[in-house]
């Protein structure tokens, strides 16, 4: 599958935007329930480092997934439905070759 040969319309662009946000917006929001949690845990200096570590590797993660790029939109929209952060409804408006695609891909 070549992912460049795939086009987007407008209402598909605004489509993928929303849905790449909103991912987005639940990891962060499941990330900052986790901190609060681990926060609240802190007893000593080393719990206090294992928490910047975890921090400083979920940062990583996050800020390479969350690549909005034309041409591996439909793999990381795979990843996330595989990761819970997006469901295939809530891409619902691409276009049925599209929608196959990405579930395809999350079989892999």
């Amino acid at each position: 599958m070549q992912a460049n040969d795939i086009g987007w319309t407008k209402t598909e662009e605004q489509i993928a935007q929303q849905a790449f946000k909103q991912a987005y917006e639940r990891e962060i929001k499941d990330l900052i329930q986790t901190v609060r949690e681990s926060a609240g845990q802190i007893a000593k200096l080393d719990d206090l480092w294992r928490l910047n570590d975890f921090l400083s590797a979920k940062r990583h993660h996050i800020d390479g997934k969350y690549d909005y790029s034309d041409s591996t939109l439909l793999f990381v929209f795979a990843q996330l439905i595989q990761e819970g952060w997006l469901y295939l409804d809530d891409l619902e408006g691409l276009s049925k070759d599209k929608l196959t695609k990405i579930s395809a891909l999350t079989r892999m």
